[in-house]
């Protein structure tokens, strides 16, 4: 078994369901809440049953007592931009792979904006990484999204379908993309790819069941699991809605077990 394949297991900890938590939203949106503390906000997933979470480098040293055999599996996140700049969507790599593994990581992910005017370079970045990624054997998590001004088009299945194969072909091992708001629709994009789907969460959602909803449903149609971070760490009890979701992901309850959270 070659070194990927042994850090893609690690990242399917507790079921064939992959659970990750982003955190690295401290560059583009600043110390929101819920991540004023990080090493609080890990704790937290991890006691809920997360399998890995996403941060940038320079938040490894404060989580570390979190990231051992039994913890979560660290993703290093490479690219990165801020809220505060015109050209917010243009996602630039700020880290390497080679840096990535020497903070212990057993994954990285790359963040792409398709249809954005950066489209290219973002693409040139993931296709190098994916380089990196092979010549290192680690894997690689492309999150694709479609930024082309349109809300639509962000939850489009054959856009999103489209995004997903373009990860694929550039040599992603796991593709993360919004969900497209119906199983039916969303089947659609898992048939386009053959490496695993995970959902991504977007903006904090209004009502809990329904994001739980989406979990269920998208789960139940083939996706590998999730990539959620803000409706998670900006719960109030991240370590009870992880431990939800966990539930979920392991088929341990039915859908009509979410009608509490309404």
């Amino acid at each position: 078994m070659h070194g990927k394949e042994i850090r893609l297991k690690r990242l399917f900890k507790h079921s064939d369901k992959m659970f990750i938590v982003p955190m690295d939203h401290g560059i583009s949106a600043g110390p929101i809440s819920g991540l004023t503390d990080i090493s609080r906000a890990v704790e937290s997933v991890e006691a809920g049953g997360a399998d890995a979470i996403i941060v940038h480098k320079g938040m490894v040293r404060w989580i570390t007592e979190f990231l051992n055999p039994a913890g979560c599996e660290l993703i290093v996140h490479l690219s990165a931009s801020t809220d505060l700049s015109p050209l917010a969507n243009k996602k630039e790599l700020v880290a390497s792979v080679e840096h990535a593994i020497k903070l212990g990581a057993t994954a990285v992910s790359v963040h792409v904006n398709l249809a954005d005017n950066a489209e290219a370079q973002m693409l040139k970045d993931l296709g190098q990484v994916a380089e990196q990624c092979d010549l290192w054997e680690i894997p690689l998590l492309a999150m694709m999204y479609v930024r082309d001004g349109s809300r639509e088009s962000e939850y489009d299945p054959d856009k999103i379908s489209h995004a997903a194969r373009v990860a694929e072909e550039v040599g992603a091992d796991i593709v993360k993309v919004n969900y497209t708001g119906s199983p039916e629709s969303f089947a659609r994009v898992l048939s386009a790819v053959h490496i695993p789907v995970v959902i991504a969460g977007g903006p904090k959602m209004a009502s809990t069941a329904n994001l739980l909803e989406m979990i269920f449903d998208a789960t139940e149609v083939g996706a590998a699991g999730i990539s959620i971070g803000r409706n998670i760490f900006q719960y109030q009890d991240p370590a009870q809605l992880s431990a939800t979701i966990r539930k979920i992901l392991d088929q341990k309850i039915t859908r009509d077990c979410l009608e509490e959270f309404r």
